[in-house]
């Protein structure tokens, strides 16, 4: 029998993006099947005296944990920090604290990765009072069955959620929603109406897909990302996805309205994109609004889109991508957004050629890093 040599360019990706808004709602879902045992679990540790509660993940994964740490500490009124795992490996001492109870979140799509596992033991080793969320896509993950003494849950997302494609993008948003939710778990039902205006305003960037296509057609060498509060988590996985979708052909960069102005701004030529990332809230669009006019003026005509402007802007050499779902969904619309960077990546991918499950030429990026070796620490 003849060898099937078929390579296939796009089999996973493009898929796994369309497939978010439903996605969101078999999440959604999930969530509410199981509340009765996410509150049994979390409402006795969140009284806990002088909590501390740490987010964590490498890569797309820690970038859920800074778009969802205001939710969380606005939620529980518990101090909350993201701290990746990339760093509470190297400096566990720097972050954890022996006599302060902590609540470690760990977010994996795979589960798989050296450094979730050893950040997971560490808090164990370091905290007298520990105690493990886990929220993953792979039920079949080390992190998922990870072995502990301390109380701990894990919530495992729709098997869908587990991308194929070296990209985290269903995965990523499926865990943000999650984050976003379980921290108010009781009142869940009462979100019914916003999850479900959420979904309408991720199938509105997915038929705005001509526009996305449009623009990854212009000559651009440079993206930069801009966002504001949560939305700059958005920016900055926004950034990763492009970047990482074109293989590093296309250098990307994020930063918040405000800090741009701060030097950052140098990085703007000719031949870049600046995507906005408007905040739906009034008085922050105003601070955001000044920058996006300023740049509008540049006479080196610099190109853009936007997504969430109100009241409608007027910006030169811009692209707008109208929605009308945006402005009442609080912090939740941070998770549709996170589909304008990866619609932005595809569509450049497939310019340059590449295969978008498999974008890495040299093979230097996989779906699971790989080349992690764990070092344990000598003793005192």
């Amino acid at each position: 029998m003849k060898k099937d040599t078929t390579t296939y360019i796009n089999e996973h990706t493009e898929k796994e993006i369309k497939a978010q808004p439903r996605l969101w709602n078999e999440t959604f879902s999930l969530l509410m099947n199981t509340k009765a045992d996410i509150a049994l679990f979390l409402s006795p540790i969140l009284q806990q005296k002088d909590l501390r509660i740490i987010l964590t993940g490498a890569g797309s994964s820690a970038f859920v944990g800074e778009v969802a740490q205001g939710t969380i500490q606005q939620q529980t009124n518990i101090p909350t920090q993201l701290v990746a795992t990339t760093d509470l490996v190297t400096h566990p001492e720097a972050f954890f604290l022996k006599q302060r109870p902590t609540l470690l979140i760990s977010f994996a799509r795979s589960g798989n990765s050296p450094e979730s596992l050893e950040a997971a033991s560490l808090l164990d080793e370091h905290c007298d009072s520990a105690y493990h969320l886990i929220i993953t896509c792979n039920p079949e993950g080390k992190l998922a069955n990870f072995d502990t003494k301390n109380p701990l849950y894990s919530i495992q997302l729709p098997e869908e959620t587990n991308d194929k494609s070296l990209a985290m993008t269903s995965s990523f948003t499926a865990m943000l929603l999650t984050a976003l939710l379980v921290f108010d778990i009781d009142n869940i039902e009462s979100k019914k109406q916003a999850v479900s205006d959420m979904v309408n305003l991720g199938e509105e960037l997915i038929k705005a897909e001509d526009i996305f296509k449009e623009v990854t057609q212009r000559d651009f060498e440079r993206v930069v990302f801009l966002g504001s509060g949560p939305m700059l988590g958005i920016a900055r996985e926004c950034h990763l996805k492009l970047q990482e979708l074109t293989d590093g052909q296309v250098i990307c960069k994020h930063d918040s309205f405000l800090g741009f102005r701060h030097g950052p701004r140098a990085v703007v030529n000719a031949n870049t994109l600046v995507v906005y990332l408007f905040s739906n809230d009034p008085h922050v669009f105003k601070y955001e609004k000044d920058l996006a006019e300023d740049i509008a003026r540049d006479p080196r005509k610099i190109q853009s889109v936007t997504i969430g402007d109100e009241p409608k802007l007027n910006l030169a050499n811009s692209k707008a991508i109208e929605t009308s779902h945006y402005y009442h969904l609080g912090n939740l619309h941070t998770v549709p957004t996170t589909m304008v960077g990866q619609l932005l990546g595809l569509h450049k991918s497939l310019a340059l050629g590449l295969d978008p499950d498999n974008p890495s030429v040299s093979g230097a990026i996989n779906r699971v890093v790989q080349g992690v070796t764990i070092y344990k620490r000598a003793q005192k």
